[in-house]
């Protein structure tokens, strides 16, 4: 198996690694390992539009913000 020596790390990320351990009964370095694995093998999820999420996601609902298509953009030349 590889190695990989991470540099440079905060000591607050270290002491919760440290105390995640703990909780689970395991070293520092196996914990690091699932941690690790996780992140890494989980399935990336598809990216939505930015239309849809500001749709669904509204960070100021009270203010209603029309995001319909415009049919201006087929209708413009393309200098072609």
């Amino acid at each position: 198996m590889k190695q990989l020596l991470v540099r440079n790390i905060d000591e607050s990320l270290v002491r919760k690694l440290k105390v995640r351990a703990a909780e689970n009964g395991v070293s520092a370095e196996e914990q690091h390992r699932r941690i690790l694995a996780e992140a890494l093998n989980r399935p990336q999820s598809v990216k939505e539009p930015l239309a849809t999420y500001l749709v669904q996601h509204p960070v100021c609902p009270e203010v209603e913000i029309p995001l319909e298509r415009s049919g201006e953009s087929e209708n413009r030349e393309t200098g072609l």
